[in-house]
């Protein structure tokens, strides 16, 4: 069986407490641990320029010429929050419900719940990168009901969504691809995962241009990757409408 890895302790307090007693790194040894994330989605963009931001030496790959043509531009409907800003009820709770449901009950509960804590944290991260949500008249964020919730939670840029939220990470990547802390592999597909004592130490990549087979270790490997979509017979309406990975609505 899969070993999520996942804290023990109540459900509602297990990230909270791992985050608090995890062993921190010095910030003058960060630059000397590698990091790799492979695909520069959503996830995949947002991770490689937060971890560089923090200090840390990362390697983003993706098989497409460029991080903005990631298929994250797929997900236009909105993101949600529970920010509860129509004041009707929402709560960080009522989030990991909705999601919990409209996944079929098929996400580990404990991650889910994680992601409906941080939500209010990403949309302000979204925010600060740039993304134009949609506004009322007295400037604050809107919201729609959108995806069977109970709530009006879902944060929106017109119908790009997804093309918004990526252009802002791709913003943030391209930032630190700049500043020199993220070396970018475009072009690039990973092939395997290179194991060692049972942890992720590197990938070995092929070059789609020249076709060259190469490796690449790390301290940590974040596979950005996106959902396993053809792996499970199921229908779009029997999994839910909602890509619960990254908040967003399909």
């Amino acid at each position: 069986m899969l070993d999520s890895k996942i804290p023990k302790g109540y459900i509602a307090e297990k990230w909270t407490k791992h985050k608090a007693s995890v062993k921190l790194v010095n910030p003058a040894n960060k630059r000397s641990i590698d990091i790799i994330v492979v695909g520069t989605g959503l996830a995949g963009s947002a991770a490689a320029a937060s971890l560089a931001e923090m200090g840390y030496s990362v390697k983003a790959f993706c098989f497409q010429d460029s991080a903005r043509r990631a298929h994250s531009i797929a997900a236009q409907g909105g993101i949600n929050a529970a920010k509860n800003y129509q004041n009707d009820g929402d709560s960080t709770y009522r989030l990991f419900y909705d999601t919990i449901k409209g996944g079929d009950y098929r996400a580990r509960e404990a991650n889910v719940h994680r992601l409906a804590e941080v939500s209010v944290n990403i949309i302000d991260q979204c925010v600060a990168q740039g993304v134009p949500f949609a506004r009322d008249y007295g400037g604050m964020l809107d919201n729609r009901s959108f995806g069977g919730t109970q709530v009006q939670r879902t944060f929106y840029a017109a119908g790009q969504t997804g093309q918004q939220l990526l252009l802002g990470a791709y913003s943030a990547l391209s930032r630190q691809v700049g500043k020199g802390t993220v070396d970018l592999y475009a072009r690039h597909e990973m092939m395997d995962l290179v194991i060692v004592n049972g942890k992720a130490r590197g990938i070995i990549a092929r070059d789609l241009v020249t076709g060259k087979l190469e490796r690449h270790s790390a301290h940590a490997v974040l596979l950005c990757t996106g959902g396993y979509g053809n792996v499970f017979f199921l229908s779009t309406n029997a999994m839910g409408i909602q890509c619960h990975c990254c908040l967003e609505d399909l």
